[in-house]
């Protein structure tokens, strides 16, 4: 017997069948292997593929490919297809388990003292006594020399945490609600739960029942809660209006002038209403502006300018906001064009280079946060909004903290706690007795 192998092609098969004037099959089996071979140069394959396990997969999935369509034409192929490489098939080699307690390649993390040409500029809230003021103490943001939360480039003045009051009650998340249900009839006890209980640094009193759509209170009367305010709690204040653009700049000029002297923040002054109007009026009675634009960055610099040239602000005395748009709903938007403005200033760009505030707030407007759960059916659970609620509120602000934004307005107490804690231990000025924080080296072997 020859040695030789019989070699049948599948063409060949069906030229053998036309031969023989031969249509259909019936009950035929024919023995044998199923062999292909594939060479690197006609395939197209380049040989460093033809070593890979994966290739002998696939192909062995195009011989079953082959033999069930055989099997249609009514030819039987037993057993499972073979391959056969025109080029042999070298192991894979085994790759090294990783270990956990392998030791990283020891890199030097340094700030390049070369790479800021300014430092932020610093803005100093509230006026004590002696600054002629009744608050008891002031604070201070801003004068960054390199972006948040650099080991060996501390910046001097940790993050702040404002946190909202009203001067009449308004719909709240149920997660925030429960906080506040025995206050909010009492802006002035608000303001002091939010002081006392919450940690806040600084409050706003927001006057909301101004609208012309809520209660509409006439200006002089609304801006009594200012006075009491100011009486109630001793910490610096922000003084913000109703946002609509007709009754605010003249809310917030008396409010200024009820305020003389207390070295608020007044907000805000923006281009959609009366910015001349406040920022002059911010100015005339000593306190600060913040100006506010819509999540873009030219619009930021254009108005910071019109504030400092035409109504002659001192630049100790701006704070900028460009938006907070939450989690889920633009919050990379925001946190790049927050960065990009941070990073702007430090490089030297004075319409930029001013402390950023957030409304951090603006999380509770996201469906996410409040909702019982997914009005589609289809979703998956979305867990407490008791637990929801704070988290979007605090990866919202933690995500801009790391952007560069020093002052933060807040709604939920829960979510401020765990906010100030983070970014206080990202500086080293958290204390654990039991264990020891050393940022220095937050990159270690595990």
């Amino acid at each position: 017997m020859s040695d030789e192998k019989n070699i049948l092609t599948v063409k060949g098969v069906q030229e053998l069948l036309e031969k023989l004037q031969v249509d259909e099959l019936k009950d035929v089996t024919i023995e044998g292997d199923l062999e292909i071979e594939i060479e690197p140069s006609a395939a197209g394959v380049p040989p460093e593929m033809m070593r890979s396990i994966t290739v002998a997969n696939e192909t062995r999935q195009l011989l079953q490919h082959f033999k069930n369509l055989l099997s249609m034409e009514g030819i039987s192929v037993p057993g499972t297809p073979t391959v056969q490489l025109a080029v042999p098939i070298k192991p894979v080699p085994t790759i090294a388990k990783f270990s956990p307690l392998g030791k990283l390649i020891e890199r030097r993390f340094e700030v390049k003292k070369d790479e800021w040409k300014s430092k932020i500029e610093e803005v100093t809230l509230g006026a004590t006594r002696a600054d002629g003021g009744t608050r008891g103490h002031t604070i201070t943001i801003g004068g960054e020399v390199c972006m948040p939360f650099y080991p060996d480039a501390q910046n001097p003045h940790r993050p702040i945490v404002v946190l909202d009051t009203f001067d009449e009650p308004i719909p709240l998340a149920k997660a925030v609600k429960g906080f506040y249900g025995d206050v909010m009839e009492d802006p002035c006890d608000w303001a002091k739960k939010n002081v006392k209980e919450f940690g806040a640094d600084m409050v706003t009193i927001h006057l909301h029942s101004t609208h012309p759509l809520e209660k509409n209170t006439p200006t002089k009367e609304a801006i009594k809660t200012i006075e009491d305010i100011l009486q109630a709690v001793d910490v610096p204040i922000v003084i913000g209006g109703s946002g609509d653009p007709g009754k605010d700049p003249e809310v917030l000029e008396a409010a200024a002038e009820v305020a003389d002297g207390e070295r608020c923040m007044i907000a805000s002054a923006n281009l959609d209403m009366d910015w001349e109007r406040i920022a002059k009026a911010a100015k005339k009675y000593g306190h600060n502006i913040l100006s506010w634009t819509s999540l873009d960055m030219n619009n930021q610099r254009e108005l910071d300018r019109k504030i400092m040239k035409i109504v002659g602000m001192p630049r100790d005395r701006i704070i900028i906001d460009p938006t907070t748009a939450a989690l889920g709903y633009g919050l990379d938007y925001a946190y790049t064009n927050m960065e990009r403005i941070k990073i702007a200033g430090l490089k030297g760009d004075d319409e930029l280079n001013f402390p950023m505030s957030s409304g951090t707030t603006n999380a509770w407007g996201a469906r996410e946060a409040w909702m019982k759960e997914s009005p589609m059916s289809e979703d998956s659970d979305w867990g407490a909004r008791e637990y929801r609620g704070p988290l979007w509120e605090v990866i919202t602000g933690m995500t801009l903290a790391i952007a560069g934004v020093n002052m933060f307005m807040m709604m939920g107490p829960i979510a401020v706690h765990v906010l100030k804690n983070m970014t206080q231990t990202l500086m080293g000025l958290v204390e654990d007795k039991d264990h020891e924080i050393d940022i220095s080296n937050w990159i270690r072997e595990v």
